[in-house]
């Protein structure tokens, strides 16, 4: 357990999952914690056992990241308190079924969590950031930003999003003592398969990792500067040679003439 003040982080999804065990491990680090979700009785217990084991300063903010208003409080917060040095967007929800088995109501809410709470909150987090030029955003993205048929595209094109603006913002912040990184977790034994009505370990029998194994090794990944961690993927040399193959594909993307195949 560290006892250097590393400032504070901010932990979205925090009352549960891997945002409480970020919370513990981050208060171990050095960090005092500001932890945000919906569950002012979760966040609650979680603030009170954290901040007994650790002595560090533990904060609960109630934040509905389905309500509009709850987002542009916690940006107003990233933008505001000098303290806050690290944010980690977790908070996220999925779809039971696809497009096909849902209407308007939970798409919108799943878009509005997991697209538009994060954008806006690592915009605020990383503006104030490189002005201080000091700063980290973690975003929990996933694996399945990779493996768009499987399960709901409307989820694993949210958590592209979120490798999209960190890659992005990550190129931005180059060469500053800010630090972005995207986090790509397998299946987790979490509670937002519960919440979407699947049970993972029939789904996926053998293939679940456990929250702490992720996070552990998620901030393993932090620590070594990596913009993209993906725990479960054993062979790196895969991700090297998509992000290679992806590299050398991208001053071909576009240009003045129609590839030969589309002509007619």
């Amino acid at each position: 357990m560290s006892t250097e003040n590393k400032g504070t982080a901010l932990v979205t999804g925090a009352s549960s999952g891997i945002g409480e065990v970020y919370a513990e491990r981050l208060a171990d680090r050095g960090y005092d914690l500001i932890l945000a979700a919906r569950r002012v009785d979760r966040l609650e217990a979680v603030a009170q056992k954290i901040g007994a084991r650790t002595g560090r300063k533990v904060e609960v903010l109630r934040a509905d990241l389905t309500d509009r208003k709850d987002i542009s409080a916690v940006e107003r917060r990233l933008a505001e308190d000098a303290s806050i040095t690290l944010l980690v967007n977790n908070a996220g929800v999925s779809l039971d079924g696809s497009l096909l088995e849902n209407g308007s109501e939970p798409i919108e809410k799943l878009i509005t969590v997991n697209i538009l709470a994060p954008t806006l909150l690592t915009a605020a987090a990383a503006k104030a950031f490189v002005a201080r030029n000091k700063g980290g955003i973690i975003n929990i993205a996933s694996v399945l930003a990779f493996a768009p048929e499987m399960l709901d595209g409307i989820y694993s094109g949210s958590k592209a999003h979120l490798i999209n603006i960190t890659q992005s913002l990550a190129a931005k912040v180059q060469g500053t003592n800010v630090r972005a990184q995207a986090v790509l977790p397998g299946a987790t034994r979490s509670e937002i398969w519960e919440k979407s009505g699947k049970d993972v370990d029939a789904l996926l029998p053998g293939m679940v990792m456990e929250t702490a194994d992720l996070v552990d090794a998620a901030l393993v990944g932090y620590d070594r500067g990596e913009v993209v961690t993906i725990p479960p993927l054993q062979d790196e040399g895969q991700y090297k040679a998509f992000e290679a193959a992806r590299l050398a594909m991208a001053p071909n993307l576009s240009r003045k003439e129609v590839a030969p195949r589309y002509r007619v």
